[in-house]
């Protein structure tokens, strides 16, 4: 029987390892949007690991990593195709310069590191349900299918509006404000943090589910306080300027509702 530790543990030499190698991509092409790419991948590859070496019951362990396959997949190609076609985020240029040359390289590989560490921490509904040894399934764990059904979905369009947006070259330097993105100025983002609350309450039917909690409040934090929001709207207000001031004021930040006049 292979314990929590063993499998934690071969979850971590894989996603650090990968995010090694990922590190060494980024000091040859010079764009660290690669670690975007890690990170959804790294989930992926983490939540195949506790299937296959978890002993619980094989219908949620399975299924739920059929959940973590089809978002994983789907931000990664979408995060790919982002990585491919422009220049690096300029989030992290941002990054770069504020680091200076010297010890640049070494600070970004800390912060690829940093990302497998998010990676393990956010991986505990994966690791907890992969334990889960009762077959029968609960109320509370179909909803959390159903919540991770609508965030996907829901995250999914909010991407695919955004990318539509930018493709026309009559909107470069203009606020997107269609679909979605009409009733809130993040709504990947929210939709993105739906589906961790879908994940948490899928473990939340296995004994000790609750301590899973740490992951959608860890990806609310991670969102709107440190990396989602606020450097994505430094930029977009550098860039568009009195337009994304009257989005702001106009426009829920976070939760999808009706603009104010």
């Amino acid at each position: 029987m292979t314990t929590l530790f063993e499998m934690f543990g071969a979850a971590a030499l894989l996603t650090f390892g990968l995010m090694t190698a990922l590190w060494v991509v980024y000091y040859f092409r010079r764009n660290a949007g690669i670690v975007d790419l890690g990170w959804a991948l790294s989930l992926f590859l983490v939540a195949w690991i506790y299937c296959f070496i978890g002993d619980g019951a094989p219908s949620k362990r399975w299924f739920l990593t059929g959940m973590v396959t089809l978002w994983s997949l789907r931000l990664a190609w979408h995060l790919w195709e982002r990585f491919r076609a422009n220049a690096e985020d300029p989030r992290y240029t941002q990054l770069r310069e504020t680091w200076g040359q010297e010890y640049s390289e070494f600070k970004f590989y800390l912060m690829f590191l940093f990302q497998g560490l998010l990676v393990l921490v956010l991986s505990i509904p994966f690791l907890i349900v992969s334990l889960n040894a009762t077959p029968v399934w609960s109320a509370v764990e179909g909803v959390g299918v159903c919540l991770f059904a609508i965030g996907l979905i829901g995250e999914a369009l909010a991407d695919k509006q955004l990318v539509d947006f930018k493709s026309n070259l009559e909107n470069q330097g203009k606020v997107c404000r269609h679909g979605l993105w009409y009733f809130s100025r993040h709504p990947n983002y929210f939709f993105e943090f739906v589906i961790w609350c879908g994940y948490f309450l899928f473990a939340l039917g296995t004994p000790w589910g609750w301590i899973s909690i740490i992951a959608p409040l860890l990806i609310l934090l991670l969102l709107t306080q440190i990396s989602g929001i606020p450097m994505t709207e430094a930029q977009a207000l550098k860039s568009k300027g009195n337009e994304y001031v009257e989005y702001q004021r106009t426009t829920s930040a976070f939760i999808p509702w009706f603009p104010t006049s």
